[in-house]
């Protein structure tokens, strides 16, 4: 594919859009610091930065910013990317990895939040120790560790890395490294507060960016019904449908996806460190359930401004509007091929002109630099409080922030060392989803019952994390190996289902074999029934968690029932 000249206002507002975003990160961080002086200060005179502080924002996070952060932490420049080769290939049915969640956001409002909040905790592997035994809290933190690295910033940096080579001609691995290194700056020395503010910048600069790239596609296709009659014409009115039948081609059908994307969505949305870190530092128990409910609601608009103008691409390229030629090669039979992963390359360089070019840019390094400094404050957060605590529990604040930055640092430098291997997908959205589909399991397992279940023991846990875990791992494996066995032809999203059940069996036999033995402290770990936590009133009018999530309930079954 040819590569886009930069015009001057382009690079204009790309370098100005990351000086800005390092400015207001440094200054997020810095303020805090000061308006926060943690007993101990320094010799010097200036004020040391506390743990709470740096690691949960001081507890101090309202839901606007909330809602805001967990979008941006989700939202990366992965998903403009591969959303958009999705809409190409499929349609609007990857848009159910994105309205599914807001259900999930639902129950982690309802249950999950004010659960973590009233329990106090700092980190969710601080949860299950506190819930089952130590076992657990190191297992879970290994796995949140791994799966950041992995899920959260080397797939982010491989997307973004593979748009700005194709964009700008600059190699893939010095326009990342140079990209996740201005990340590390503020995300590093500022903590969660600056990763918050800035993440709702970016969240507002991703989504205009998005909304540019939809109206140029719209624009030039003449329209949602120029669209439509496209689709009649070469029929495939099914790419509009989000609820596929039995036997369909994408190998994802409706049972499937409601199904499996509880599981996975579960362990994203509420078990995750990544995500849930945002909740932890809420102000108090209404705005961490509120800040979910308002991300469930921006979550609608992914369908729309990141699948959509796919979907306008492919019939912009069967109208001829859009040459796809840079993307087709032929086969071993001869036959033509389109690699769809560089479609919304393709878009940007044919359908917007210059000076806006920079805004989709700056759009682009919203998503990847707001993915990778939620994850890198998340990981800091499990080495220090889970990991270096342990070895050191009389260890000063100073040195826990320390050691959060020094984890930090290292975990960036493995994430661009696994760019190679993981280059090898031919669809990014499917290979980060596949491989969820395999983690999430064991440990959806282990907190929907250690929540809701009060027979739920230590040891059950213990060993269904450990062997759901393994077992995840060898399934994914052997599929790998052995492409053409049935195992392998089973959709991914049932194969998280078969896991979960296979892991939900396990806990509870091992539950009643292993007898729960309840500390002081498990003992009101969970809720005595589901109606518990529904108690708390909240606010009052609509802005009432009630009254938000039955409006969000009423609004996704609407979508539902439209594009089914």
């Amino acid at each position: 594919m040819s590569v886009k000249v930069i015009k001057t206002p382009d690079i204009v507002i790309s370098v100005l859009y990351i000086l800005g975003i390092v400015s207001v990160g440094l200054w997020a961080g810095l303020k805090g610091r000061r308006k926060r002086p943690a007993a101990g200060s320094a010799t010097d005179g200036s004020p040391a930065t506390s743990s709470s502080d740096y690691f949960l924002a001081g507890k101090t996070l309202k839901w606007p910013m909330i809602g805001l952060a967990l979008f941006a932490t989700n939202i990366s420049c992965l998903h403009l990317v591969s959303l958009a080769q999705s809409g190409f290939d499929t349609g609007l049915l990857s848009g159910n990895f994105e309205w599914m969640a807001s259900f999930t956001l639902i129950l982690l409002a309802l249950f999950f939040a004010p659960f973590y909040i009233r329990s106090g905790v700092s980190t969710l592997p601080d949860f299950l120790e506190r819930r089952y035994n130590r076992a657990c809290r190191d297992w879970l933190t290994f796995v949140s560790i791994l799966s950041a690295i992995i899920i959260h910033i080397a797939f982010s940096l491989l997307t973004g890395g593979i748009v700005l080579q194709t964009l700008f001609g600059i190699d893939m691995y010095t326009s990342v490294t140079v990209i996740a290194i201005i990340t590390a700056v503020y995300t590093i020395i500022g903590g969660l507060r600056a990763v918050v503010v800035t993440e709702s910048i970016q969240t507002i600069v991703l989504v205009a960016g998005a909304v540019v790239i939809t109206a140029a596609c719209f624009t030039r296709m003449g329209g949602w019904h120029s669209m439509v009659a496209v689709l009649q014409d070469t029929r495939q009115m099914n790419k509009l449908s989000m609820l596929r039948p039995h036997g369909d081609s994408s190998g994802l059908p409706c049972y499937a996806v409601l199904l499996g994307y509880p599981v996975i969505g579960i362990w994203y949305w509420c078990a995750d460190q990544t995500i849930v870190q945002r909740i932890l530092g809420a102000k108090d128990e209404d705005h961490a359930r509120v800040g979910p409910l308002f991300c469930g609601f921006i979550k609608i608009l992914p369908v729309f401004i990141f699948i959509v103008p796919g979907l306008f691409a492919y019939t912009l390229a069967q109208k001829g509007l859009l040459d796809i030629q840079a993307l087709q090669t032929t086969d071993a039979a001869g036959h033509t091929v389109t690699n769809s992963k560089g479609i919304y390359t393709l878009m940007i360089t044919q359908l917007v002109p210059t000076g806006l070019v920079g805004i989709i840019v700056a759009a682009l390094l919203s998503g990847l630099m707001s993915q990778v400094s939620g994850a890198l404050n998340s990981i800091s957060t499990l080495v220090s409080f889970d990991l270096y605590r342990r070895v050191k529990p009389d260890a000063s604040e100073r040195q826990l922030v320390k050691t959060g930055r020094i984890a930090a640092g290292a975990a960036l430098v493995l994430s661009i060392s696994l760019l190679p291997l993981l280059n090898s997908y031919e669809s990014i959205f499917t290979g980060i989803n596949e491989i969820i589909s395999h983690i999430a399991p064991p440990i959806t397992c282990v907190f929907v019952l250690g929540v809701f279940w009060k027979k739920a023991s230590a040891r059950a846990a213990q060993y269904t994390l450990l062997i759901g875990s393994f077992l995840g791992a060898g399934v994914f494996t052997l599929n790998k190996i052995y492409t053409s066995t049935p195992l392998a032809q089973i959709s991914f999203m049932m194969v998280a289902v078969y896991l979960f059940l296979i892991c939900l069996l396990m806990q509870i036999i091992l539950s009643y074999v292993y007898p729960v033995q309840h500390t002081k402290e498990s003992a009101v770990l969970f809720w005595r029934s589901p109606l518990e936590p529904l108690q708390h009133r909240g606010w009052k009018g609509l802005g009432n968690y009630k009254t938000l999530s039955v409006l969000l309930l009423l609004v996704m079954g609407t979508l539902y029932w439209i594009f089914r």
